[in-house]
C-alpha cells in the first residue's frame, strides 16, 4: 500500500478521534469524514488501475 494512503487514513483515525473528544470542535469530525473518504477513493482507484 502506498506510504501516503497510509498517512491518510492515520490523520483521518487521529481527526476522528479527537473530534469525537471536543465538543467544540465539531467541524473536526466532517474533516475527518472528508478525509476519510478520499483516503478510500484513491485506494479504489489503485485497486482498480491495478487489476486493469
Amino acid at each position: 500500500m502506498n506510504l501516503a494512503l497510509i498517512i491518510i487514513i492515520v490523520i483521518a483515525i487521529v481527526l476522528a478521534i479527537v473530534s469525537g473528544l471536543g465538543t467544540g470542535l465539531e467541524f473536526l469530525l466532517w474533516v475527518a469524514i472528508i478525509v476519510g473518504v478520499i483516503a478510500l477513493i484513491a485506494f479504489l482507484m489503485r485497486v482498480l488501475r491495478k487489476n486493469t
